[in-house]
């Protein structure tokens, strides 16, 4: 069923207690159901803000049945303050005790090219496949001003439509090796959330929600799972334009 949505919230804060009140809702309703939630993680200032949320009023018997795993991670040691997993260890997995065994990370600190195929074997392993991609239950997403998302660049858009299910990127300005789940995946997952704040992500908003300027040239624009599950969480400033 179609469920493309797009919450709006006055500003940072209430998004991230709404969208920390429906993820805590979604805990709650496949614990009651005893299913396992394969999730891929978002890096970012507001994830990470509703990761300390998260460990504030959730429990670990809530999370036995989740399942971590990430969009994508900088090639940094998980120690390093940009790295995507380290953050989420720090604010949520730590705090609250989640069980290691269900944590999935990316290995920042290996080779990327060697990390990535190792990691997209992984999720083939433990996740349920489907025309050779691995199907997440649900996937968090940023957004970039310059319409990337995960660690897909304008530059090496490319790599949107890799076969594989991670690839290796490179930041566009400082060159930094970045590993990402491919567009196949995205595209692949049940449900798919856009979680986006500030005014500096407003031009990219509008070109791509109204195919205006550039959109065609922004990885973001491309996410379109086939569940066609697709929302936009975004705060006023992010949404200013629309």
């Amino acid at each position: 069923m179609e469920r493309k949505r797009n919450y709006i919230y006055p500003d940072k804060d209430t998004l991230v207690a709404a969208f920390t009140c429906e993820f805590s809702n979604i805990l709650k309703e496949y614990a009651e159901e005893g299913r396992q939630i394969h999730i891929a993680l978002s890096g970012g200032s507001t994830p990470i803000s509703i990761f300390r949320k998260l460990a504030e009023q959730t429990s670990r018997e809530e999370w036995s049945h989740v399942s971590l795993y990430w969009g994508d991670e900088r090639c940094v040691p998980p120690d390093d303050p940009e790295s995507n997993y380290g953050n989420a260890r720090k604010e949520l997995i730590d705090p609250l005790g989640l069980d290691k065994a269900l944590i999935h990370r990316i290995r920042g600190e290996e080779d990327p090219r060697e990390e990535a195929e190792r990691y997209g074997n992984e999720l083939l392993k433990f996740l349920p496949g489907e025309s050779g991609f691995p199907v997440f239950d649900w996937i968090w997403l940023g957004l970039g001003a310059d319409g990337h998302t995960a660690s897909i660049f304008p530059q090496e858009i490319e790599l949107w439509t890799s076969g594989s299910p991670c690839v290796f990127a490179h930041h566009p300005n400082s060159g930094q090796s970045r590993i990402s789940l491919s567009g196949g995946v995205l595209n692949a997952a049940k449900r798919v959330t856009f979680i986006t704040t500030g005014e500096q992500k407003a031009q990219v908003v509008r070109e791509i929600f109204m195919k205006e300027g550039n959109y065609n040239q922004y990885p973001a624009f491309y996410v379109n799972p086939a569940s066609e599950d697709l929302e936009w969480y975004m705060d006023q400033d992010a949404a200013k334009l629309l």
